[in-house]
Protein backbone atom coordinates (compact mmCIF):
# COMPACT_ATOMS: atom_id res chain seq x y z
CA UNK A 1 0.00 0.00 0.00
CA UNK A 2 0.92 3.58 -1.17
CA UNK A 3 1.44 6.66 1.45
CA UNK A 4 2.33 9.84 1.86
CA UNK A 5 5.82 10.34 2.57
CA UNK A 6 7.50 11.94 5.84
CA UNK A 7 10.04 14.25 5.02
CA UNK A 8 13.27 12.35 4.23
CA UNK A 9 17.25 13.61 4.77
CA UNK A 10 18.50 16.12 2.76
CA UNK A 11 19.77 14.34 -0.33
CA UNK A 12 16.63 12.11 -0.67
CA UNK A 13 14.71 15.29 -0.75
CA UNK A 14 16.73 17.29 -3.50
CA UNK A 15 15.68 14.46 -5.46
CA UNK A 16 12.11 14.57 -4.88
CA UNK A 17 12.48 18.14 -5.65
CA UNK A 18 14.51 17.84 -8.84
CA UNK A 19 11.78 15.91 -10.27
CA UNK A 20 9.25 18.16 -9.32
CA UNK A 21 7.70 18.17 -12.46
CA UNK A 22 6.64 14.38 -12.52
CA UNK A 23 4.35 15.24 -9.80
CA UNK A 24 2.97 18.49 -11.83
CA UNK A 25 2.50 16.15 -14.58
CA UNK A 26 0.43 13.91 -12.35
CA UNK A 27 -1.99 16.28 -11.15
CA UNK A 28 -2.44 17.32 -14.95
CA UNK A 29 -3.20 13.79 -16.04
CA UNK A 30 -5.17 13.13 -13.18
CA UNK A 31 -7.28 16.54 -13.74
CA UNK A 32 -7.50 15.70 -18.13
CA UNK A 33 -8.35 12.27 -17.00
CA UNK A 34 -11.12 13.16 -14.80
CA UNK A 35 -9.57 10.43 -12.54
CA UNK A 36 -11.58 12.57 -9.75
CA UNK A 37 -14.55 13.09 -10.99
CA UNK A 38 -14.79 9.14 -12.03
CA UNK A 39 -13.98 7.69 -8.10
CA UNK A 40 -17.38 7.94 -6.27
CA UNK A 41 -17.87 8.32 -2.25
CA UNK A 42 -16.43 4.64 -1.89
CA UNK A 43 -12.93 2.59 -2.49
CA UNK A 44 -12.76 2.02 -6.15
CA UNK A 45 -10.27 -0.78 -7.93
CA UNK A 46 -8.19 0.27 -10.66
CA UNK A 47 -9.84 -1.98 -13.23
CA UNK A 48 -13.46 -0.19 -12.51
CA UNK A 49 -11.61 3.60 -12.52
CA UNK A 50 -9.49 2.54 -15.97
CA UNK A 51 -12.54 1.57 -17.20
CA UNK A 52 -14.54 4.81 -16.07
CA UNK A 53 -11.97 6.87 -17.59
CA UNK A 54 -10.59 4.61 -20.33
CA UNK A 55 -7.09 4.00 -20.02
CA UNK A 56 -4.53 1.20 -19.52
CA UNK A 57 -4.94 -0.49 -15.62
CA UNK A 58 -1.42 -0.91 -15.07
CA UNK A 59 -0.29 2.95 -15.92
CA UNK A 60 -3.41 4.45 -14.36
CA UNK A 61 -2.38 2.57 -10.76
CA UNK A 62 1.40 4.14 -11.34
CA UNK A 63 -0.51 7.02 -12.18
CA UNK A 64 -2.65 6.85 -8.79
CA UNK A 65 0.57 5.18 -6.68
CA UNK A 66 2.60 8.26 -7.34
CA UNK A 67 -0.03 11.35 -6.52
CA UNK A 68 -0.58 8.59 -2.57
CA UNK A 69 2.78 9.60 -2.07
CA UNK A 70 1.88 13.56 -2.14
CA UNK A 71 -1.45 12.59 -0.17
CA UNK A 72 -3.40 12.82 -3.25
CA UNK A 73 -5.84 9.77 -3.67
CA UNK A 74 -4.94 7.57 -0.83
CA UNK A 75 -4.06 3.28 -1.44
CA UNK A 76 -6.25 1.22 1.41
CA UNK A 77 -4.92 -2.06 1.97
CA UNK A 78 -7.16 -4.39 -0.46
CA UNK A 79 -5.69 -2.10 -3.33
CA UNK A 80 -8.64 0.21 -4.05
CA UNK A 81 -8.42 3.96 -4.35
CA UNK A 82 -10.26 6.21 -2.26
CA UNK A 83 -10.21 10.47 -2.09
CA UNK A 84 -8.65 12.61 -0.06
CA UNK A 85 -9.25 15.86 0.83
CA UNK A 86 -7.04 16.88 -2.03
CA UNK A 87 -8.27 14.55 -4.80
CA UNK A 88 -11.71 15.91 -4.05
CA UNK A 89 -10.20 19.61 -5.62
CA UNK A 90 -9.55 18.39 -8.46
CA UNK A 91 -13.43 17.00 -8.95
CA UNK A 92 -14.95 20.01 -11.47
CA UNK A 93 -18.37 19.70 -9.08
CA UNK A 94 -16.40 20.73 -6.11
CA UNK A 95 -17.52 24.21 -4.56
CA UNK A 96 -13.74 24.77 -4.01
CA UNK A 97 -12.39 23.16 -7.36
CA UNK A 98 -9.39 23.68 -8.47
CA UNK A 99 -8.94 21.49 -11.76
CA UNK A 100 -8.65 25.01 -13.74
CA UNK A 101 -6.41 26.21 -11.62
CA UNK A 102 -4.29 22.91 -11.91
CA UNK A 103 -4.23 22.86 -15.44
CA UNK A 104 -3.76 26.34 -16.11
CA UNK A 105 0.07 25.65 -14.03
CA UNK A 106 0.99 23.05 -16.25
CA UNK A 107 -0.71 24.13 -19.34
CA UNK A 108 1.79 23.38 -22.42
CA UNK A 109 3.48 26.68 -22.89
CA UNK A 110 4.66 26.20 -19.43
CA UNK A 111 6.40 23.70 -20.15
CA UNK A 112 8.40 25.54 -22.66
CA UNK A 113 8.92 28.20 -20.23
CA UNK A 114 10.24 26.47 -16.96
CA UNK A 115 13.85 25.62 -18.72
CA UNK A 116 14.26 29.15 -19.33
CA UNK A 117 14.24 30.69 -15.78
CA UNK A 118 17.55 31.10 -15.37
CA UNK A 119 17.38 33.73 -18.41
CA UNK A 120 14.51 35.40 -16.98
CA UNK A 121 16.38 36.18 -13.43
CA UNK A 122 19.57 37.28 -15.75
CA UNK A 123 17.93 39.82 -17.65
CA UNK A 124 14.86 40.27 -15.56
CA UNK A 125 12.41 40.13 -18.60
CA UNK A 126 10.06 37.75 -20.02
CA UNK A 127 10.76 34.56 -21.75
CA UNK A 128 6.97 34.12 -23.56
CA UNK A 129 8.59 36.75 -26.60
CA UNK A 130 11.62 35.48 -27.25
CA UNK A 131 9.37 31.80 -27.53
CA UNK A 132 6.44 32.79 -30.07
CA UNK A 133 7.40 35.99 -30.66
CA UNK A 134 4.46 37.39 -29.46
CA UNK A 135 3.75 39.14 -25.88
CA UNK A 136 1.77 36.68 -23.84
CA UNK A 137 -2.14 37.24 -23.60
CA UNK A 138 -1.92 37.81 -27.53
CA UNK A 139 -0.29 34.63 -28.09
CA UNK A 140 -2.49 33.15 -25.84
CA UNK A 141 -5.44 33.94 -27.93
CA UNK A 142 -3.89 33.61 -31.26
CA UNK A 143 -2.24 30.83 -31.44
CA UNK A 144 -3.16 28.86 -27.96
CA UNK A 145 -6.96 28.95 -28.17
CA UNK A 146 -7.47 26.21 -25.71
CA UNK A 147 -4.88 27.39 -23.01
CA UNK A 148 -6.42 31.25 -23.28
CA UNK A 149 -10.20 29.05 -22.16
CA UNK A 150 -8.54 27.22 -19.45
CA UNK A 151 -6.52 30.93 -18.25
CA UNK A 152 -10.41 31.84 -18.23
CA UNK A 153 -11.63 29.35 -16.15
CA UNK A 154 -9.18 29.32 -13.44
CA UNK A 155 -9.57 32.43 -13.32
CA UNK A 156 -12.92 32.59 -12.89
CA UNK A 157 -12.60 29.59 -10.18
CA UNK A 158 -10.61 31.76 -7.90
CA UNK A 159 -12.34 34.84 -8.33
CA UNK A 160 -15.72 33.12 -7.67
CA UNK A 161 -14.20 31.24 -4.17
CA UNK A 162 -13.09 34.97 -3.04
CA UNK A 163 -16.09 37.17 -4.26
CA UNK A 164 -17.63 36.64 -0.86
CA UNK A 165 -14.89 37.65 1.12
CA UNK A 166 -14.51 40.46 -0.45
CA UNK A 167 -17.86 41.15 -0.26
CA UNK A 168 -17.46 40.66 3.60
CA UNK A 169 -14.85 42.63 4.27
CA UNK A 170 -15.43 45.53 2.80
CA UNK A 171 -18.23 48.44 4.01
CA UNK A 172 -19.26 50.53 1.26
CA UNK A 173 -22.52 51.65 3.20
CA UNK A 174 -21.50 55.34 2.46
CA UNK A 175 -20.48 54.69 -1.07
CA UNK A 176 -23.48 54.58 -4.58
CA UNK A 177 -21.10 53.49 -6.87
CA UNK A 178 -18.38 50.95 -7.78
CA UNK A 179 -15.83 49.95 -10.52
CA UNK A 180 -14.31 45.99 -10.48
CA UNK A 181 -11.32 47.17 -12.23
CA UNK A 182 -10.12 44.20 -14.45
CA UNK A 183 -13.04 42.45 -12.78
CA UNK A 184 -13.02 39.15 -14.89
CA UNK A 185 -16.67 37.90 -15.36
CA UNK A 186 -17.66 40.36 -12.41
CA UNK A 187 -17.87 38.25 -9.56
CA UNK A 188 -16.24 40.83 -7.09
CA UNK A 189 -19.20 43.47 -8.18
CA UNK A 190 -22.35 40.92 -8.45
CA UNK A 191 -20.94 40.40 -4.55
CA UNK A 192 -21.19 44.14 -3.86
CA UNK A 193 -24.51 44.78 -5.45
CA UNK A 194 -26.18 41.66 -3.80
CA UNK A 195 -24.86 43.12 -0.64
CA UNK A 196 -25.80 46.93 -1.24
CA UNK A 197 -29.52 47.10 -2.91
CA UNK A 198 -28.86 50.88 -3.43
CA UNK A 199 -25.53 50.54 -5.40
CA UNK A 200 -25.01 51.25 -8.85
CA UNK A 201 -21.37 49.05 -9.84
CA UNK A 202 -20.12 48.87 -13.74
CA UNK A 203 -17.28 45.76 -14.30
CA UNK A 204 -14.07 46.66 -16.50
CA UNK A 205 -12.23 43.74 -18.60
CA UNK A 206 -11.27 43.14 -21.74
CA UNK A 207 -13.78 42.67 -24.53
CA UNK A 208 -12.84 38.66 -24.98
CA UNK A 209 -13.46 38.70 -20.95
CA UNK A 210 -16.49 40.67 -20.11
CA UNK A 211 -18.66 39.02 -23.01
CA UNK A 212 -19.04 35.99 -20.74
CA UNK A 213 -20.03 38.27 -17.75
CA UNK A 214 -21.57 36.74 -14.61
CA UNK A 215 -24.97 35.68 -15.53
CA UNK A 216 -26.67 37.92 -13.09
CA UNK A 217 -24.71 41.18 -14.85
CA UNK A 218 -26.39 41.00 -18.16
CA UNK A 219 -29.56 41.68 -19.84
CA UNK A 220 -32.48 39.40 -17.66
CA UNK A 221 -30.42 38.74 -14.77
CA UNK A 222 -31.27 40.14 -11.01
CA UNK A 223 -28.49 42.78 -11.07
CA UNK A 224 -28.39 44.41 -14.81
CA UNK A 225 -30.32 47.15 -14.32
CA UNK A 226 -27.97 48.42 -11.67
CA UNK A 227 -24.41 47.33 -13.33
CA UNK A 228 -22.53 48.27 -16.89
CA UNK A 229 -20.25 46.21 -18.52
CA UNK A 230 -17.76 48.42 -20.25
CA UNK A 231 -15.20 46.32 -22.39
CA UNK A 232 -11.54 47.84 -22.37
CA UNK A 233 -8.13 47.94 -21.00
CA UNK A 234 -7.33 49.95 -17.48
CA UNK A 235 -3.83 50.14 -18.87
CA UNK A 236 -4.93 52.31 -21.36
CA UNK A 237 -8.07 54.16 -20.05
CA UNK A 238 -10.74 54.22 -17.45
CA UNK A 239 -13.80 55.47 -18.85
CA UNK A 240 -15.69 55.42 -15.41
CA UNK A 241 -16.15 57.79 -12.67
CA UNK A 242 -17.14 56.04 -9.66
CA UNK A 243 -16.88 56.30 -5.42
CA UNK A 244 -14.95 53.43 -5.02
CA UNK A 245 -12.28 51.20 -7.29
CA UNK A 246 -11.92 47.73 -6.85
CA UNK A 247 -8.59 46.14 -8.29
CA UNK A 248 -7.95 42.91 -7.28
CA UNK A 249 -5.34 40.36 -8.61
CA UNK A 250 -4.13 42.38 -11.68
CA UNK A 251 -1.26 44.72 -10.51
CA UNK A 252 1.59 41.65 -11.35
CA UNK A 253 2.61 43.08 -14.37
CA UNK A 254 5.34 44.77 -15.42
CA UNK A 255 5.90 48.05 -13.35
CA UNK A 256 5.15 50.60 -16.24
CA UNK A 257 1.97 48.40 -16.72
CA UNK A 258 1.06 48.88 -13.20
CA UNK A 259 1.94 52.60 -13.29
CA UNK A 260 -0.29 53.27 -16.14
CA UNK A 261 -3.55 51.36 -14.94
CA UNK A 262 -2.75 53.22 -11.26
CA UNK A 263 -2.65 56.60 -12.86
CA UNK A 264 -5.84 56.07 -15.31
CA UNK A 265 -7.82 54.85 -12.21
CA UNK A 266 -6.86 57.73 -9.98
CA UNK A 267 -7.52 60.05 -12.80
CA UNK A 268 -11.06 58.28 -13.28
CA UNK A 269 -12.50 59.00 -9.65
CA UNK A 270 -10.47 62.27 -8.94
CA UNK A 271 -10.12 63.35 -5.52
CA UNK A 272 -11.62 61.97 -2.64
CA UNK A 273 -12.60 58.22 -4.39
CA UNK A 274 -11.59 55.28 -2.72
CA UNK A 275 -9.01 52.62 -4.29
CA UNK A 276 -9.01 49.18 -2.79
CA UNK A 277 -6.31 47.23 -4.15
CA UNK A 278 -6.85 43.30 -3.36
CA UNK A 279 -3.51 41.19 -3.93
CA UNK A 280 -1.53 38.17 -3.04
CA UNK A 281 1.45 39.12 -1.01
CA UNK A 282 4.55 36.65 -0.66
CA UNK A 283 5.60 37.99 2.50
CA UNK A 284 2.48 37.78 4.53
CA UNK A 285 0.66 34.25 3.74
CA UNK A 286 0.56 30.82 4.51
CA UNK A 287 1.07 29.89 1.25
CA UNK A 288 4.48 31.12 0.37
CA UNK A 289 5.48 28.00 -1.77
CA UNK A 290 2.42 28.82 -4.09
CA UNK A 291 2.99 32.77 -4.02
CA UNK A 292 6.70 32.22 -4.83
CA UNK A 293 6.19 30.41 -7.73
CA UNK A 294 3.65 31.91 -8.97
CA UNK A 295 5.91 35.10 -8.65
CA UNK A 296 8.56 33.15 -11.05
CA UNK A 297 5.69 32.28 -13.48
CA UNK A 298 4.97 35.68 -13.54
CA UNK A 299 8.50 36.86 -14.39
CA UNK A 300 8.40 34.17 -17.25
CA UNK A 301 4.81 34.71 -19.43
CA UNK A 302 4.86 38.80 -18.69
CA UNK A 303 7.73 39.97 -16.69
CA UNK A 304 6.23 40.74 -13.33
CA UNK A 305 5.91 40.12 -10.12
CA UNK A 306 3.90 39.45 -6.66
CA UNK A 307 4.27 41.98 -4.05
CA UNK A 308 5.40 42.20 -1.09
CA UNK A 309 4.24 44.77 1.44
CA UNK A 310 6.89 46.90 0.89
CA UNK A 311 6.44 46.82 -2.94
CA UNK A 312 2.81 46.87 -2.89
CA UNK A 313 2.79 50.27 -0.60
CA UNK A 314 5.82 51.22 -2.86
CA UNK A 315 3.41 51.27 -5.66
CA UNK A 316 0.86 52.77 -4.51
CA UNK A 317 2.12 55.53 -3.00
CA UNK A 318 4.46 56.48 -5.40
CA UNK A 319 1.11 56.53 -7.63
CA UNK A 320 -0.30 59.30 -5.38
CA UNK A 321 -2.48 57.25 -2.97
CA UNK A 322 -2.74 57.52 0.84
CA UNK A 323 -3.04 54.29 2.21
CA UNK A 324 -5.51 54.14 4.71
CA UNK A 325 -5.67 50.65 6.02
CA UNK A 326 -3.98 47.53 5.08
CA UNK A 327 -6.03 44.56 6.39
CA UNK A 328 -6.37 40.50 5.52
CA UNK A 329 -9.35 39.62 3.02
CA UNK A 330 -8.52 35.97 4.23
CA UNK A 331 -5.45 33.80 4.53
CA UNK A 332 -4.45 34.21 1.52
CA UNK A 333 -5.67 38.00 0.06
CA UNK A 334 -4.32 41.14 1.34
CA UNK A 335 -6.74 44.93 1.16
CA UNK A 336 -4.98 48.06 0.77
CA UNK A 337 -7.46 50.45 1.37
CA UNK A 338 -6.93 53.74 -0.46
CA UNK A 339 -7.96 57.14 -1.09
CA UNK A 340 -7.14 59.59 -3.80
CA UNK A 341 -5.56 63.03 -1.81
CA UNK A 342 -7.61 65.90 -2.48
Amino acid sequence: MTTAQTAPPPPMRLRELVFGAACAAALRAAARLGVADALGDTPTSVDDLAASVKTEPGPLRRLLRALTCYGVFAEREDGTFAHTDMSRLLREDDPHSLRYITLWCTEPWTWDAWPRLDEAVRTGRNVVEGLYGKEFFTYLNEDAPESAEVFNRAMTTSSRQSAQDVAALLDLSGSASVVDIGGGQGHVVASLLEKYPTMHGTLLDLPRVVENADPRLREGGPLADRVRIVPGDCREAVPVRADVYIIKNILEWDDDSTARALRNVIGAGGPGARVVVIENLVDDTPSMRFSTAMDLMLLLNVGGAKHTTDSMVGRLTGAGLVIEDIRPVNPYLHAFDCTVPE
